[in-house]
């Protein structure tokens, strides 16, 4: 398709060294700025993706596997798993490293959701996204189940419209 993009060209991976004030006063990055860091690079990917401005519309369950200490360094991978009308879902996989010892460990996970916008700040169309692996196809699958379940919780469709929850939970 010629207005189409793979997720390989909106992928951002951002790192971040854990300074004191970026800390608890248990010595583990506070969430709060975490997710910040990874709003930023969400929104650097899904504006790889449309090129064009955008802002977040919704953040999916972000839970955390593994406390990332002081003097960590973050890495934080994000790259649009799925592309609809003028919206566009992020997966981000986050992990710390503790460069002294020479391991990484997985932290967490989450999906944010952008809009694209036009010069008057109205949403706009962005370009389809084409999955090529498997876990890109895997992401790309679960995007519309994901979108409706938010669609839902926000209040913005009703639970019978929603097709792919659905087939989750009728017997064949």
């Amino acid at each position: 398709m010629a207005n189409s993009k793979t997720s390989k060209e909106s992928k951002v991976v951002m790192t971040e060294l854990v300074l004191p004030n970026d800390t608890n006063t248990f010595g583990n990055l506070m969430g709060g700025r975490l997710m910040y860091w990874m709003d930023i690079a969400a929104a650097l990917a899904a504006m790889k993706h449309c090129g064009a401005p955008v802002v977040t519309a919704s953040v999916d369950n972000i839970s955390f596997e593994s406390p990332i200490k002081l003097g960590n360094v973050v890495h934080i991978e994000a790259k649009v798993s799925r592309a609809f009308n003028s919206s566009m879902e992020v997966h981000l996989s986050v992990s710390g490293e503790d460069a002294i010892h020479q391991y990484k460990y997985k932290s967490n996970e989450a999906y944010y959701t952008f809009v694209a916008l036009d010069p008057n700040g109205k949403a706009r169309k962005v370009p389809q996204l084409i999955p090529e692996t498997e876990e890109e196809k895997k992401l790309f699958d679960g995007a519309l189940r994901r979108r409706q379940l938010r669609l839902i919780l926000g209040g913005k469709m009703d639970p019978t419209e929603a097709s792919e929850l659905k087939a989750l939970f009728e017997k064949p």
